[in-house]
């Protein structure tokens, strides 16, 4: 009989979360150590990431994701630990409202930054730790994009223009859909899966309001809760879900369903 944990154990195995301090974070890095992962957690404030770390029983790295010295440091302290990197979630963010009028030319820069250059850098900093684990196992890279970068947000859902989600967030949550894809190719023949989650509206908390709008947005008459992120994180890190790549596993509500 096959169990729970034959489906989604990873046992022996090394997860890095990245924006592991925010919204989605500590229920992707929960559910990756409840798994039997030896979960790091990644962001960059280290007073927020000792506290998780103690709560989860993770380990804590400081690391600025856009900051080339310490995604190097990152690799490192990663090879010093163990030498291998079986999950890699790429969920760093940083949330901000806006519109066209309010956006700036930085401001895509900014995001593009966070969302694709700090994607090249995990990998180029993990790459080699990823390919051993796929020895044994079959390592998944995670990039976590947004339902924003397959549709547009709906400005009368918000009070004002800027309090809405920016469009530089979008285009570049776009952009890590296909980088997702591009990655799973070259990476494939080494063994290394790379796919796309892309969370619908989980704003966890705010204006009640604003979260019955959005709700209704959906087939299902809600906005999401962080926890049911979890089994859609767990099915692509699995190493029993070694035929999925280059997926984007989208878990919205059905919000793009209509």
């Amino acid at each position: 009989m096959i169990t729970p944990n034959d489906l989604f154990g990873l046992d022996g195995k090394v997860a890095v979360v990245t924006g592991a301090t925010g919204r989605l974070g500590p229920v992707m890095a929960e559910a990756l150590a409840g798994a039997g992962a030896r979960v790091w957690l990644v962001g960059r404030d280290q007073g927020r990431l000792d506290a998780l770390a103690a709560k989860l029983g993770c380990e804590a790295a400081r690391c600025d994701v856009t900051v080339d010295d310490d995604v190097v440091a990152l690799g490192e302290t990663l090879r010093r630990a163990g030498g291998r990197v079986d999950v890699l979630v790429h969920n760093a963010h940083v949330g901000r409202g806006g519109s066209l009028r309010s956006a700036k030319p930085a401001d895509y820069l900014a995001a593009a930054d966070l969302a694709l250059a700090a994607f090249q850098r995990l990998l180029d900093a993990t790459r080699d730790l990823l390919v051993a684990a796929a020895a044994d196992s079959s390592p998944a890279v995670i990039a976590i994009a947004s339902m924003y970068g397959l549709v547009s947000p709906k400005p009368h859902l918000y009070d004002t223009p800027e309090a809405g989600n920016p469009p530089y967030y979008g285009a570049v949550k776009a952009g890590l859909v296909q980088l997702a894809r591009y990655a799973a190719v070259e990476l494939g023949p080494a063994g290394v899966r790379v796919n796309c989650l892309t969370p619908g509206a989980f704003p966890g908390g705010g204006d009640p309001s604003l979260l019955a709008r959005l709700g209704s947005q959906t087939p299902l008459g809600r906005v999401g809760d962080p926890a049911e992120i979890a089994t859609s994180v767990l099915y692509l890190a699995s190493p029993r879900s070694s035929f999925t790549t280059g997926a984007n596993l989208v878990v919205d509500g059905g919000w793009t369903a209509w």
